[in-house]
């Protein structure tokens, strides 16, 4: 691994990918390139920690802080919003430095469809479980996953799962051991034993010679494990990368990117000294004496694997060199349904209940809420519960928290003191004294936070306010979750004998998540997403998003095995596009394919996009391409024919030509399109939820063609509409093709209407929209194709459209 501090020069450093981040996303996608050959640079912003190296004592953990501008170069990244707060990480391994080690699954039928917000609008997942099945199988392999060994005598008297299973059965709800990625033995296959020696792994240790030891039960996963019990990523996927070539760089953090003129982008980033700031007496002078020069970095892939925070943040603060970003660019945002409570003072039969929270990994076990997706009528929205831990050291702490028992053990101790100084013969020994004065430890055995994650609503939005990351979100439109999960909590603490206490923070309904995601979801088309189902930026070919800020909704269960498995997912399609020839970049994928069949009919008389009748081409036999338009103008309700003055109206949509060859024979030359409306006077953004587009067909007149449009949608009351629009493309001067081919007419009709029922269907209202210049820029930049011979269909598809256009504007001779 590269020393910390030693930065490169800058100038023309080149490299295949350059990734942003080491967790979860960032660490799978360094490993996967570096083991197919590319050279991969990863650019992490904090340090690299070896077993040892994590902050144990109040002068360390002062330091443990992510701060740069005031000298703090530690581990926790603590964030307070207008009404959240959050945890994240900072540190080579990500997140897996301080997460609870659970690699849960998401419910296959958590993976929604359009399923409807509170709020309005709705969450999509573009992938299902079957397409990530075989990518958890890889990451829950390389991250050691394995249920905490519950079963054998060593680790069976861990008094917090005895719990949680006895509250389960109780009332009614499913219990599991979920796979932690923790070693609890010397090597997969062994028998678990606590605090033996770990083999280290054939792929070695960027750590070099570190001592790791098997998991002694102490409760500090949170803070780091010093011992190098978690498989963090630092122990797994980063090694691996490094044993493969990956150039990985701490304290480097990434200031700037953008896209280079001819393909690629360029990366601008800062080196860190921490240890030249440390003299500063002042916060300005620290961060400057501990911050280099800024650098740039060149590469052919950019992966974006900061954090959800950090890498929305990249991109909002550089939109300007990214034109084309979706307008769902900071989106879809939520906390994953995190909300941590407390159980104090459990009893059984009038006993003290132990629970001892600081025996065992943070987390062992998991309490399972069903859905109303698992059809279970009024269930509402899932979570689980998971049995919370911290080490030894906070019972302390926690008996701290018992003011009045520790008053009156302090009073009873120093007035029996008292009376023993006017005893003539007093008992000199004082081990009962001092032993009633620390007292039994009661409250702190018999107190256990909960955790609590799930499917809130993701209708949060982040943006940025003078210069710094703002998020809008609250638990204010998933109340009905929060309170559903708070019930279950106090319905667990009755099972026990136990005290419910909510977080300090929820008298003002804030909670602290350690999970955010959103903000730069996936999605079927650029409408819905800022990447493709795979992580690809739509618009900018090689650009990916691989962390938390990629998930188009919450998880449900722990994210990190989902966004890992999502990144591993993301790097196959890559990598096989590479092998096969393709170029860095793919065209958005498709958004249909889930929507055929539904409402509306059939609206091209039988025959769907690129003309097809029946029997298809093998998918691999064919070439598809793709672009992205965006129109802008005014639209009025009440009228039948459009005009130039009304209410603002737009649309962005892709479209997809899924076979050239068809698509160029076919006289239709018809084409699906996807994306989004956006119309006040039609309740704002609304996806498309079916869309065809026909270039240049046939007119009525030799020299006359059309472009048609015909997008199906719902408006805000959720009524069906459809978008019915033409260009007019005929014979004139050459001066008009500009505006023949980019002024689209357009009426809004009731319902889901079938072309060949456009003049019986009733006229909501008409428009006229226009491309603007910057727009059409951005147009012939989004060309996409995929499949063998791309240039070549590239090449038809243009000399098509320019054929067409001299048919139509070429010399008189040509209109016979």
């Amino acid at each position: 691994m590269a020393a910390a501090a030693q930065g490169r020069g800058a100038g023309s450093e080149h490299v295949d990918a350059v990734v942003v981040g080491s967790g979860f996303g960032g660490s799978v996608a360094a490993y996967r390139l570096a083991e197919a050959g590319l050279s991969v640079v990863v650019l992490e912003r904090g340090r690299a920690y070896a077993p040892g190296d994590f902050a144990r004592t109040p002068a360390q953990m002062s330091r443990a802080f992510w701060d740069p501008a005031a000298g703090l170069y530690g581990m926790f990244d603590v964030w307070g919003f207008r009404a959240f707060d959050s945890v994240v990480a900072s540190g080579l391994g990500g997140g897996s430095l301080i997460y609870a080690n659970v690699l849960l699954r998401k419910d296959e039928r958590w993976f929604v469809r359009e399923h409807p917000l509170p709020g309005g609008g709705y969450e999509n997942w573009p992938v299902t479980r079957a397409d990530l099945d075989p990518h958890y199988d890889e990451v829950e392999r390389m991250m050691g996953a394995t249920p905490y060994p519950f079963h054998l005598p060593a680790y069976a008297g861990t008094e917090k799962t005895h719990a949680m299973q006895d509250a389960a059965a109780e009332l009614g709800l499913e219990w599991r051991l979920p796979p932690l990625a923790v070693s609890f033995a010397p090597e997969p296959g062994a028998e678990p034993a606590i605090g033996v020696p770990i083999t280290t792994p054939a792929y070695g240790s960027l750590h070099g010679d570190a001592r790791r030891l098997t998991c002694r039960l102490c409760g500090e996963c949170d803070i780091g494990c010093n011992d190098g019990a978690k498989n963090s990523l630092d122990h797994t996927y980063l090694s691996a990368a490094v044993h493969h070539g990956a150039d990985v760089r701490t304290l480097h953090e990434v200031r700037a990117i953008r896209p280079r003129p001819r393909g690629g982008y360029e990366v601008d980033y800062v080196v860190y000294a921490p240890e030249a700031g440390e003299g500063g007496e002042g916060r300005e002078e620290r961060a400057a004496a501990g911050m280099g020069p800024v650098r740039t970095i060149g590469c052919e892939r950019l992966v974006l694997a900061a954090g959800t925070y950090g890498t929305a943040y990249l991109l909002l603060r550089n939109r300007a060199a990214f034109p084309g970003l979706s307008g769902a660019l900071g989106t879809r945002f939520c906390g994953n349904g995190d909300l941590l409570t407390f159980l104090t003072r459990a009893t059984d039969r009038g006993r003290v209940r132990p629970l001892d929270a600081s025996r065992g990994p943070v987390i062992t076990s998991a309490i399972r809420l069903p859905d109303e997706l698992d059809g279970v009528p009024g269930a509402g929205r899932g979570a689980y519960i998971e049995d919370g831990g911290y080490p030894a050291f906070v019972d302390w702490w926690v008996e701290g928290a018992d003011v009045g028992g520790a008053v009156s053990r302090a009073a009873r101790f120093l007035f029996e003191r008292f009376l023993a100084f006017f005893e003539t013969a007093p008992d000199t020994n004082l081990s009962r004294e001092l032993s009633e004065l620390i007292g039994e430890g009661k409250l702190s055995v018999s107190s256990l936070p909960l955790l609590g994650m799930g499917r809130d609503v993701a209708d949060g939005m982040l943006r940025l306010r003078d210069g710094r990351l703002d998020v809008e979100w609250s638990t204010a439109t998933s109340e009905a979750y929060f309170e559903r999960l708070r019930k279950t909590m106090q319905r667990i603490a009755d099972v026990l004998g136990a005290e419910y206490a909510d977080n300090p923070t929820w008298f003002r309904k804030r909670i602290i998540t350690v999970h955010p995601v959103g903000g730069a979801p996936i999605g079927r088309h650029p409408g819905e997403g800022v990447c493709d189902p795979y992580g690809e930026v739509f618009g900018y070919p090689g650009l990916y998003v691989a962390d938390g800020a990629a998930m188009p909704g919450p998880v449900g269960t722990n994210p990190s095995l989902t966004i890992a498995a999502m990144a591993d997912r993301m790097c196959s399609r890559l990598l096989d596009r590479r092998h096969a020839g393709a170029s860095a970049g793919s065209r958005p994928v498709g958004a249909t394919a889930g929507l055929a069949g539904k409402g509306g009919g059939d609206a091209m008389c039988g025959r769907g996009p690129s003309g097809d009748r029946g029997g298809r081409r093998d998918d691999r036999d064919r070439t598809s391409l793709s672009f992205t338009e965006e129109m802008k103008g005014f639209y009025r309700e009440g009228v039948r024919n459009p005009g130039l003055l009304g209410d603002r109206f737009s649309f962005r949509l892709t479209i997809t030509v899924d076979d050239v060859d068809r698509f160029l024979e076919d006289q239709e030359h018809l084409a699906r399109a996807e994306g989004w409306i956006d119309a006040d006077a039609c309740g704002g953004r609304r996806p498309v939820e079916r869309g065809w587009f026909n270039l240049f067909a046939p007119g009525g007149a030799p020299d006359r063609r059309l472009m048609r449009y015909r997008l199906y949608f719902r408006d805000g009351a959720d009524l069906p509409r459809t978008l019915s629009g033409w260009k007019n493309v005929f014979h004139g001067p050459p001066t008009d093709i500009w505006p023949a081919t980019t002024t689209l007419y357009f009426r809004v009709l009731d319902g889901h209407v079938a072309e060949r029922d456009d003049d019986h269907a009733p006229i909501v209202g008409a428009g006229t929209l226009n491309i603007e210049l910057g727009d059409f820029v951005r147009q012939l930049l989004s060309f996409r194709t995929e499949g063998p011979g791309g240039l070549a269909a590239l090449e038809r598809f243009a000399r098509f459209f320019a054929g067409n256009l001299w048919d139509i504007y070429g010399p008189d001779g040509n209109h016979t």
